[in-house]
């Protein structure tokens, strides 16, 4: 995937102790592939002459994410827009600090953050037992549901159905890990959501796993889907940090609390999710 940048809410000055105590480290690793199994572990070293991303300096949040995960993340025009990037940035401008975000897949997004490569992880990423071996995460800034998509008249009513079925998922995501304990199913494996949902519409697999603001918009863009009603799990959703950057998740750790109490959080939410 291409990857890009933007910069949002440049401070006209910062302390030198948010210098200090902000900013990524320069790394001497590169981020690891997208392997499944491994894709939560630490990066490998880079090999020579491998192009890395660029590391942030003392003034600047680097955000590692996923920009296909509508409306937590997703592109209008070259712009990244949507609920953790609006939050994401709420929290740098409290910080004195300049936001930049680095688009990637899904699973290297926590390879990134411990190798130096990003500052944080903020991707509608839920807070889960075996992620929190590798990142420390943050507060919980707000709670998200998995759901199964189907087509129209498939025999498919919950998740009791799925034993035996095809399943798509996006890869690292908690869809992927939950969908790995039904018993008899087949866990496809997409990079993007979007891939699983153009999957399931072509016929190619019985349903998708994936949280459920995303699948409300892929389902509005797609003919013959629609949304279980039964919810598959409840999850929260946080900002990852490496282990070692304690300092960093505190200062943010303040600064969302600041802006769940003014209301900020919960408005910057309202925008992009409707009241049915």
């Amino acid at each position: 995937m291409k990857k890009k940048m933007i910069s949002m809410m440049l401070c006209a000055a910062m302390t030198a102790a948010i210098a200090a105590g902000c900013g990524s480290k320069e790394a001497d690793q590169a981020e690891a592939p997208a392997t499944g199994a491994d894709a939560e572990e630490g990066a490998e070293a880079p090999a020579e002459n491998e192009e890395e991303t660029e590391v942030s300096d003392g003034g600047t949040l680097v955000m590692a994410t996923n920009a296909y995960f509508e409306p937590y993340e997703y592109y209008e025009g070259d712009q990244i827009v949507g609920i953790d990037a609006e939050m994401a940035a709420a929290v740098a401008e409290k910080l004195g600090m300049e936001l930049k975000i680095e688009d990637m897949e899904f699973d290297s997004i926590i390879p990134a953050v411990n190798s130096g490569k990003a500052d944080m992880g903020v991707a509608g990423m839920t807070v889960t037992e075996d992620r929190l071996v590798n990142v420390n995460f943050s507060n919980p800034y707000t709670t998200a549901t998995q759901v199964i998509i189907v087509q129209e008249g498939s025999d498919i009513t919950g998740e009791a159905d799925l034993n035996g079925k095809m399943i798509g998922v996006q890869l690292g995501t908690t869809g992927d890990i939950y969908a790995s304990d039904i018993e008899g199913a087949e866990i496809e494996q997409y990079n993007k959501g979007m891939d699983a949902v153009q999957a399931l519409s072509n016929g190619m697999i019985d349903a998708v796993i994936i949280d459920n603001e995303p699948a409300k918009q892929f389902v509005s863009k797609a003919e013959g889907l629609k949304i279980l009603e039964e919810e598959f799990v409840t999850e929260e959703y946080a900002i990852a940090f490496a282990k070692d950057n304690e300092e960093l998740m505190e200062k943010v750790n303040a600064a969302l609390d600041e802006l769940i109490a003014d209301g900020t959080i919960q408005s910057i939410i309202d925008k992009y999710i409707t009241a049915e």
